[in-house]
């Protein structure tokens, strides 16, 4: 595994090609204020001795030597040993609705947007829990499987829309069940199962699939997005000026439906949250959770890393040695040697 032990440095990697593009700024304007003088072909016999690439030469190379010892600080390290660590928490498998409703703005930006953030702020809050990430529609797939990951978790989340699941509609059992069968095998550890949707449950009978994830030790907790007022429909994501309409051509409205998302969370023997207000939504879903016993969990982790600083540090050393030894001007010994191609 590779990372940096220090990567707040790589953010001075910017400077790279802010001096480039500052370099060919008064590259530029040096070569127009030589044109006023003269024929440029004329002023390079005149000065034979002038070099006019060495010197952009010489500066390039010392970017290549800053950016190497830019990265020489961020420390980059290969992981060398893989160890099994024990940790104590709990494994939570999230269902996250993506059906077209979900692009309602009922709640700014819209639901799917702000369900997306309040996944963000949770996986914020846990440690040492596994995570997983199933999205549905007309079906439910598994997005991510059970992982201690938060990272790839959050990187998943990002690319989440409601076109990524192909058959629309509001399939809640079909969800629960594909997570209830998506958790580990190891035994004696508490689950659970968050189901973040607007209610508007289309395709089967949730209560069943929430009462038999019950029957085999997980709960099922229910977040609510979205209003009891409702909103239209977008026709797509992108655009929030033209909404779905029913075949009468009417605009539809879609609705959160808190009943049944409190009937769901009773029969999973979980708790239905309302999260139009995102920290105090999941501040609540945190109090829940946090009152599941921890278990004893294994996991593999590096424990031990390799530093590979030092190849780009003799890199960097090897840059400028290079920048040292070329000479702004030519060497009338080795005139006759065309290294460089003037313009």
């Amino acid at each position: 595994m590779f990372r940096f032990a220090h990567p707040e440095f790589l953010y001075l990697l910017v400077l790279v090609p802010a001096l480039a593009f500052m370099q060919l700024y008064f590259q530029f304007q040096r070569k127009k204020k030589l044109k006023k003088f003269g024929n440029p072909d004329l002023l390079s016999h005149l000065m034979p001795d002038i070099s006019f690439a060495r010197p952009a030469i010489k500066f390039y190379l010392l970017l290549m030597a800053l950016a190497a010892i830019i990265v020489t600080l961020a420390s980059p390290q290969f992981g060398t040993k893989l160890e099994t660590v024990k940790r104590k928490g709990i494994e939570l498998v999230i269902a996250l609705d993506v059906s077209n409703s979900m692009n309602a703005t009922d709640v700014e930006p819209s639901r799917l947007e702000r369900a997306k953030l309040a996944i963000e702020r949770l996986t914020g809050r846990l440690q040492n829990d596994r995570i997983g990430l199933i999205v549905f529609a007309g079906e439910a797939y598994v997005q991510l499987p059970i992982t201690t990951d938060y990272a790839s978790a959050r990187l998943f989340l990002s690319s989440i829309n409601t076109e990524i699941v192909p058959t629309q509609g509001t399939a809640i059992g079909a969800a629960i069940r594909l997570a209830t069968n998506s958790f580990s095998q190891q035994e004696d550890i508490n689950r659970a199962i968050v189901v973040i949707t607007d209610g508007e449950n289309h395709e089967d009978d949730a209560l069943i699939a929430a009462k038999t994830a019950q029957e085999n030790g997980i709960k099922v907790y229910t977040v609510g997005m979205g209003s009891p007022d409702g909103a239209p429909i977008p026709a797509s994501s992108g655009n929030k000026s033209n909404f779905l309409k029913d075949r009468a051509g009417n605009v539809v409205i879609t609705k959160m439906n808190p009943d049944l998302m409190r009937q769901i969370a009773e029969a999973g023997n979980g708790e239905y949250i309302a999260a139009n207000n995102i920290r105090r939504g999941i501040n609540n879903l945190i109090d829940e959770l946090s009152e599941l016993e921890k278990s004893e969990m294994e996991a593999k982790v590096y424990s031990d890393y390799n530093d590979q600083f030092q190849y780009l540090a003799a890199l960097a050393l090897l840059i400028l040695i290079l920048e040292f030894i070329i000479l702004e001007r030519k060497n009338k010994l080795l005139n006759k040697i065309d290294l460089f191609t003037e313009e």
